[in-house]
């Protein structure tokens, strides 16, 4: 099945920024993650979201956890239902800090994505993962240029159906909701266990 995944503007002089907040004493060293680290950076510092249960979300409601932003939508044939996926996967593996992961789905697809739809595909993943939407198309462009995503719709030649071309990755937060990683599709999920479980404890 055909994939087209675009990264677009995705801050190369955010990486490095400074030394990580927070690191503990015996450690005084810059924590090393599997991901990118963008520690640091000046853009994604928060969103107001609606949630599928129409209760206004952002990222202070949160705190205390690690936090993934995930951007897609529930039509998506393969990156974003892999995605969740494996962060479920990613949560079990965890064990007993799995409360302290929270998944969040920001959809790029207004137009089928309603409140029901949404809360019926994140269910299955696991019941705290969270899907969220902008309340406008003009607030979701606003939110994805601040968050260096890209989103395309892509009409179908054959049918009057349509795909997203979306960024194909995700934005993780420590628990005190400073942004940390940007996490390519694709990472294994042992890298993405090892690097929450370093934010969880203190990174």
């Amino acid at each position: 099945m055909q994939r087209r995944f675009a990264l677009k503007n995705i801050a190369a002089g955010a990486l490095l920024a400074g030394a990580v907040l927070g690191f503990s004493a015996c450690s005084p060293d810059k924590a090393s993650f599997h991901a990118t680290d963008i520690t640091g950076a000046d853009y994604a510092k928060d969103f107001q979201l609606v949630d599928f249960d129409g209760k206004p979300r952002s990222l202070a409601d949160f705190k205390g956890k690690v936090v993934v932003v995930f951007f897609g939508y529930t039509h998506c044939p393969d990156v974003c239902p892999t995605t969740m996926s494996e962060l479920a996967q990613v949560k079990q593996a965890l064990g007993a800090d799995g409360d302290k992961l929270q998944v969040l789905f920001v959809s790029v697809d207004p137009e089928r994505d309603t409140p029901t739809v949404l809360k019926a595909y994140m269910q299955p993943f696991d019941p705290s993962f969270l899907a969220l939407y902008a309340a406008t198309p003009d607030k979701l462009a606003a939110l994805a240029k601040d968050f260096k995503v890209f989103y395309q719709k892509v009409p179908r030649k054959d049918s009057a159906d349509y795909s997203v071309d979306h960024t194909a990755a995700s934005y993780v937060y420590d628990p005190q909701g400073r942004l940390r990683l940007f996490v390519r599709y694709g990472t294994s999920l042992q890298d993405w266990t090892d690097d929450i479980k370093q934010l969880i404890v203190g990174a």
